[in-house]
Parts: structure tokens; C-alpha cells; sequence
């Protein structure tokens, strides 16, 4: 009754939010398209869309099988493609999601030794994902999320591969590139450069100022390293950064760390993969390889390196 045709249907009209674009991206037509769903709905019992003028609105039906689609799809695609690999002689391509930003650096130097000892293994790199990082692993988008902030779920499991501080960046020139620490308050007076991604998932807020009920006196959001340490070091804010990527970038850019409070602020960083692939030799090597890179930070203390 169910065939993945439907299923592809569901996905690409809620995608292209049309029957006749949906039908363009599947190569069928839409007659034929709307014949197969209806069949399907009569066989079903139940509509699968509600007709609103041009529109097409998903049903409580529809909408469920849309979930089902997003789940089942990627999982056949696949397992279509490891079957490939497998007929082929291939070992596969390892997917990484990254949630991290400042992380580009660090998959580099782990990437070049792992590609030299696994030749026949390709990798792949993604940061937008459809349903977040979390959802990307359940719903075979990628086959390891690297994060600082695991969610604990049934059937995925986390390695911890590196330690790393969080500091306030400052220019050369900044009033606050001598002291030991910053306190919350002395931002409250400064522009903060961030990433782009939500502030629940700013260390900087969550650790630090929304603790103390804080906020800067802006906020700006910027999507690459080099740019926010530019902007740093040019006197145009402050920004929050692993102190390993400072120290790097230290030759480059004249900024300068500085502790977040008195105690600093630690953080790992986590591999994430499912648990049903920890039998997969090619992907708990890598895990095995970026758990081994490991450097010391200005601070003396033995860091794994992003």
C-alpha cells in the first residue's frame, strides 16, 4: 500500500509547496502524480491534503506521514548508498555535522591523518542541518555531530575528545587587555561579536552573563572567525573564543585573551555518532584519532585541541 513513492510525493510537495513543482523535481507528471495520491488516499481511508484554493494544506494524516518521510527517506538513501559502496569495493563516506563553530580549524588537522590512513573513505562536511544536529543523527543526515552540548538520547552516545577554555577576545588596545579576569559588568559597555546562533547556545550568555543578569550594550553577529577577530582588533567589540584559537590566531590578528570570571569557563567538545554504528571501523577511528590531538594552552594545562 505504502511505497516509497509516496512518501517522496509528501516530502517534495511540502518542499516545493506544489503538486506541479513537485512533480518537475520527481521527472513524473502531474497527472500521474495526483492519480498515485489519490489511489493512495482512497486505499488509506483518509485525505492526505486539504485543497485551499492553489494551495495544498497537509491533513493530521498527511502531516504524520510527512514525519515519517523525513525519518524513513533519508535511512533508505542510505542504505542504498552503503550498499553501493559495499558492491564497489568502497568503505563509505563519513558525514560530520558541525554545531561548532571555531571548529574548521581543528577538522582540518584531523582530517588530513585520518584521510592518509583510511584512502578509500571519504568525508563530508555539513552545518545546516534540517531538524538541528540532534535530529540530523537520528535522521541519517550525518553519521557524527561535533558539540559542545550533548543531548543525552537512546540510541546516540557521546566521546568526549578535547577540553578548551572560553575567553573574552579584546584588541591590544583594549582597556581590559591587562587585567586577570572580566567580570559580567565591565561588558555592559561594549559591543559582544558572536556567531550567529541562538543566544541559549552562547556560552558567553549562559555561563556568564545571563547569570548575573547582564547583557552587553550590543550584540553583533558575525558568521566567520577571521572576520570577528578583524572586527576585534580594529576596536569594533569583543568576542568570546576557545583560547586555543586565540593563541593561533595571535600572529595574525592583534588580539589578546582574557579570562571570563575569576574561574574561567571549561568546556569539551563531543563527538556524537549512533549507537548502532559503533561497530563502523572507519568512523570510531576517526573518534579514536581526534581523541589522541592534544596540545597545551597558555595556561599550562593539557587541552585537546579543536
Amino acid at each position: 500500500m505504502l511505497e516509497r513513492m509516496h512518501f517522496a510525493i509528501i516530502q517534495e510537495v511540502d518542499r516545493e509547496g506544489s503538486l506541479t513543482a513537485a512533480a518537475n523535481k520527481l521527472c513524473l507528471t502531474q497527472s500521474a502524480l495526483s492519480h498515485s495520491m489519490i489511489k493512495l488516499e482512497q486505499q488509506l481511508g483518509t485525505n492526505i491534503w486539504l485543497r485551499e484554493g492553489r494551495s495544498l494544506r497537509l491533513t493530521q494524516a498527511g502531516q504524520y506521514l510527512l514525519a515519517v518521510a523525513n525519518r524513513l527517506l533519508p535511512q533508505l538513501t542510505l542504505a542504498e548508498e552503503r550498499l553501493r559502496q559495499f558492491a564497489q569495493g568502497e568503505r563509505g563516506t563519513l558525514r560530520i555535522g558541525m554545531e561548532c563553530h571555531p571548529c574548521y580549524q581543528w577538522l582540518l588537522k584531523v582530517v588530513s591523518p585520518y584521510l592518509a590512513d583510511w584512502p578509500d573513505v571519504d568525508v563530508d562536511v555539513k552545518q545546516k542541518f534540517q531538524f538541528g544536529g540532534i535530529g540530523a543523527l537520528f535522521g541519517f543526515e550525518i553519521d557524527m555531530l561535533v558539540t559542545p552540548d550533548p543531548l543525552y538520547k537512546p540510541g546516540l552516545m557521546f566521546q568526549p575528545v578535547f577540553d578548551y577554555e572560553q575567553v573574552l577576545v579584546v584588541s591590544k588596545n583594549h582597556k581590559l587587555r591587562n587585567v586577570p579576569h572580566v567580570e559580567p559588568e565591565q561588558l555592559t559597555e561594549e559591543t559582544l561579536i558572536t556567531y550567529p546562533v541562538d543566544i541559549d547556545r552562547l556560552d558567553v550568555y549562559t555561563h556568564f552573563l545571563l547569570p548575573a543578569g547582564i547583557s552587553p550594550k550590543s550584540h553583533k553577529p558575525i558568521e566567520t572567525t577571521d572576520i570577528m577577530l578583524q572586527m576585534v582588533a580594529s576596536g569594533r567589540g569583543v568576542a568570546a573564543l576557545p583560547r586555543w584559537l586565540v593563541n593561533e590566531s595571535q600572529a595574525k590578528f592583534d588580539v589578546v585573551p582574557v579570562r571570563l570570571g575569576k574561574n574561567g569557563i571549561y568546556k569539551k567538545i563531543y563527538l556524537g555518532i549512533r549507537e548502532q554504528d559503533n561497530d563502523i571501523d572507519y568512523l570510531t577511528a576517526f573518534i579514536r584519532l581526534a581523541a589522541g590531538s592534544s596540545k597545551k594552552d597558555d595556561s599550562g594545562s593539557t587541552n585537546k585541541v579543536i
